[in-house]
C-alpha cells in the first residue's frame, strides 16, 4: 500500500466540503522545527568519577604498573594497543581487554612468580581511553562513539549531531548497574535487573529547565531517542493531517483539534469519532465523540493514543463523507502498518 496516497484523500475530502478553502499538502502537520541556535545549553551535573575497580580495560587505555624488584618495569604509563594487548619486559605480551585492574594484577602476579619470590604488584588507571557509548535512534548521526575524557549528555548528543526533526518527546538512557545507578529521579531497573534506565523530556532538557538532567555519560551507556509517534485528524477541520506527539504518549481530543486549527466551515461535531487502530492487524475500534459537549465541558476530553484518528464529518452528504472517510482510514491504516516496520 502506497502511503503517499494519504494527502490525496485528505484533499479529496476538502474538495467535497462546502466553502472549502483551496486544498494543499501544506495542510499536513509540519515536522518538528530544527533546534534553535539560541537553545540553552544545560549546565553539566558533576558526578562520582568512573569506578576504576569495575572498569573493563580496552584499547587506548593507559595504566601504570609497578612490580617490586623488577627494575625493568618503569613508572611510565603503558598504553593498551588496538589489539587489546600490553607488552612488558620480562613477561612479554599480555591480552588485557575485558579485564579489570584487579584481574590484571592477579595475572601479573602469576606471570612474575617464575621470576620473583612472592611478587608484589600494583596496577593503577592513568587514562580511560576506551569508553564506548552507543547513541541510537532519531539522531542525525547515530552510532558508537568513544568518550575521550569526561562528557556530559549534551556533549554526547552533539557528537551525534543532535536530534532529528522527527524525534519524539523523550530521551532514554540505560546504564549497566556495575557502573552504578543513573543519577536521575525516575531511574529504575530494567526487566533484566542488569541496567538502570531513566527518561528525560526533550523539551524541558533543551529549555534548560532541569540542569541536573545533563548528567555525565559513562562508558557503555546507551542513549536512545525514538521517532515521534502521532495521532491524526481528518475531515471537516482547517488543517487535516498528522499531529506528532511531541510532549507525551497521548494527546486530548481538544488538543488534537487545536493542532488542526479548529473546525472547518460545515462540520458535524456531534457525530465525530475516534478510530483506534491496531497496527498489527486490521482490527479497529470506533469511539463516538461529541465535540460540542466536550468544548462546553459537558463530556470528558478523551485522551488519544498513538495512531488514533479523530474523524470530523461534514454536515452535508453523510453517505459521500462516509465513503471518503472509509477510504482514507483504510489508506491511513496502511501508512501506520508501513511505518511500524
Amino acid at each position: 500500500m502506497n502511503p503517499t496516497t494519504l494527502p490525496s484523500l485528505i484533499l479529496l475530502w476538502a474538495a467535497l466540503s462546502p466553502a472549502a478553502q483551496t486544498p494543499s499538502t501544506k495542510g499536513l502537520a509540519s515536522p518538528t522545527p530544527a533546534l534553535p541556535a539560541s537553545a540553552k545549553t544545560p549546565t553539566p551535573n558533576p558526578e562520582t568519577p568512573i569506578d576504576s575497580a569495575h572498569y573493563l580495560l580496552g584499547p587506548d587505555d593507559q595504566i601504570k604498573i609497578w612490580v617490586l624488584g623488577a627494575d625493568e618495569i618503569t613508572d611510565k604509563p603503558v598504553r593498551v594497543n588496538p589489539e587489546g594487548d600490553i607488552d612488558l619486559p620480562v613477561v612479554g605480551r599480555i591480552h588485557v581487554v575485558g579485564m579489570t585492574v584487579e584481574q590484571l594484577k592477579v595475572t601479573l602476579v602469576d606471570r612474575f612468580s617464575s621470576e620473583l619470590l612472592h611478587p608484589q604488584v600494583s596496577v593503577d588507571m592513568v587514562d580511560f581511553g576506551s569508553q564506548p557509548v552507543s547513541v541510537v535512534g532519531a539522531f542525525n548521526r547515530p552510532g558508537v562513539f568513544q568518550l575521550h575524557g569526561n562528557k556530559t549528555l549534551a556533549e554526547v548528543i552533539s557528537m551525534a549531531e543532535g536530534l532529528r526533526q522527527d524525534a519524539g518527546w523523550r530521551i532514554t538512557i540505560s546504564r549497566q548497574f556495575q557502573n552504578g545507578s543513573l543519577p536521575l529521579p525516575n531511574a529504575k531497573p530494567d526487566a533484566t535487573g542488569k541496567y538502570s534506565v531513566a527518561e528525560i523530556k526533550v523539551k524541558d532538557w533543551l529549555a534548560g529547565d532541569n540542569p541536573a538532567d545533563n548528567i555525565r555519560i559513562l562508558p557503555h551507556d546507551v542513549i536512545t531517542a525514538s521517532a515521534a509517534q502521532a495521532v491524526y485528524v481528518m475531515g471537516d477541520v482547517k488543517k487535516p493531517g498528522e499531529v506528532p506527539l511531541k510532549d507525551s504518549d497521548s494527546m486530548s481530543v481538544l488538543q488534537a483539534l487545536a493542532s488542526a486549527e479548529g473546525l472547518g466551515p460545515t462540520p458535524a461535531p456531534q457525530r465525530a469519532r475516534i478510530v483506534r487502530l491496531n497496527p498489527h492487524n486490521t482490527a479497529r475500534q470506533e469511539i463516538p465523540v461529541d465535540l460540542r459537549r466536550i468544548q462546553n465541558g459537558k463530556d470528558e476530553d478523551l485522551a488519544m493514543k498513538p495512531n488514533d484518528i479523530l474523524v470530523v464529518p461534514t454536515s452535508g452528504s453523510e453517505k459521500a463523507a462516509l465513503r471518503i472517510t472509509e477510504a482514507a482510514i483504510q489508506t491511513l491504516t496502511g501508512v501506520i502498518i508501513w511505518r511500524s516496520y
